[in-house]
């Protein structure tokens, strides 16, 4: 699966959503395996041309749809979803 660029332009809605949409979908596509460290809130503000704040922000709406999961002091990892053969 090919993600489109990201270019929140002239639509109307908040740019954190955006961006969690954006990354949502690059985790779907596999850019972004599980248990593999989400960049730094730091670096993704500035790949993706926005606020330390709006990352932060696009961050914690990925931890509320369980896409990531953050482990204080050692930072955000993408969550893996697929099931487990016990």
């Amino acid at each position: 699966m090919n993600v489109p660029k990201f270019e929140p332009g002239d639509t109307p809605g908040y740019v954190y959503e955006m961006m969690a949409n954006h990354l949502a979908a690059r985790i779907e596509a596999g850019d972004l395996a599980p248990n593999t460290p989400l960049p730094s809130e730091r670096r993704l503000a500035e790949e993706y041309g926005v606020s330390l704040g709006t990352a932060r922000h696009a961050t914690r709406l990925l931890r509320f749809r369980g896409l990531v999961v953050t482990i204080r002091s050692k930072g955000s990892y993408i969550a893996d979803r697929r099931p487990r053969e016990w």
